[in-house]
């Protein structure tokens, strides 16, 4: 799971385990410790049913309160979402075809890729 801000700046979750509301509810609240706090951040969500279950919209007032705010897309629609945008190049383009010969190697590449996204490659959105 990752944020990104149309500056480039990427915060990033990962996790090998399926990824629940309780997945998603600590990436947020990492996101919102981690925030300076003066800053506000529109984070756009999809419509999986992790981020409209009753755990997360719980949480939406808390993160609102340290000026997070959450949006949903319309139906179909991930390419309106930036970070939607950063998996399809990861995917697509960056991962090299060794990446997949084994899991861990897939979890060292992607690993490679989020820690270096800024510096080694990035998107941009201008």
């Amino acid at each position: 799971m990752g944020f990104l801000s149309r500056a480039g700046k990427l915060v990033y979750h990962t996790t090998t385990e399926s990824v629940t509301t309780e997945t998603v509810i600590e990436a947020f609240d990492q996101f919102v410790a981690q925030k300076d706090p003066d800053t506000f951040a529109v984070v756009v969500l999809d419509n999986a049913s992790m981020h409209r279950s009753k755990a997360f919209r719980r949480k939406i007032v808390e993160w609102m309160s340290h000026r997070v705010y959450p949006i949903y897309l319309s139906a179909y629609s991930p390419e309106l979402n930036l970070i939607e945008i950063l998996w399809r190049q990861m995917k697509y383009a960056w991962l090299p075809l060794s990446a997949y010969l084994s899991f861990d190697r897939l979890c060292d590449e992607v690993h490679r890729l989020l820690s270096g996204y800024g510096t080694e490659c990035a998107i941009n959105f201008e």
